[in-house]
């Protein structure tokens, strides 16, 4: 590897990976750019995942800047994805957002590590209201009466 882009990898590893700032940059100006940088992804992935970014309303930037800090970028459908798994896991999905995962899961597979691919077979997925359904490539909310709904928490 050269010189320069071993320098080169120092400062994309300062910019998203959080590493230090490499020799001779400003640390100020680095972390600076880096702010930008999440920002910048965390309007990628909301596009990409509306229901997620408009739950999560006032804290959206400062909740993924946290999560995304440190984490290479892998594209803004699989940052939503993997952030969106994290809050459900800590159990912090808002449910407009679980029915939004919810609907993505039946219809793609997604293991966190290769590329999202389209499911062929039926699949369903719980969300705090019903049900999400995906049938030869149709998804269609399922929802349950109020009285039988599933308490959550």
């Amino acid at each position: 590897m050269s010189e320069l882009a071993a320098r080169q990898a120092e400062l994309v590893a300062a910019l998203v990976g959080g590493a230090g700032p490499p020799p001779g940059f400003d640390a100020a100006r680095i972390a600076a750019t880096r702010h930008a940088l999440l920002r910048k992804r965390a309007g990628e992935v909301a596009r990409a995942w509306p229901e997620l970014a408009f739950a999560l309303a006032d804290g959206w930037h400062a909740a993924f800047a946290d999560w995304a800090a440190g984490r290479a970028p892998q594209g803004s459908l699989r940052d939503g994805w993997d952030f969106a798994r994290h809050l459900a896991t800590d159990r912090r999905l808002p449910p407009e957002a679980a029915a939004e995962l919810a609907a993505r899961e039946v219809l793609w597979h997604y293991n966190g590590h290769a590329a999202p691919r389209r499911r062929r077979l039926p699949a369903v997925r719980r969300i705090p209201a019903g049900f999400v359904v995906q049938v030869a490539g149709h998804v269609r909310p399922v929802r349950l009466p109020r009285e039988a709904e599933p308490r959550i928490g």
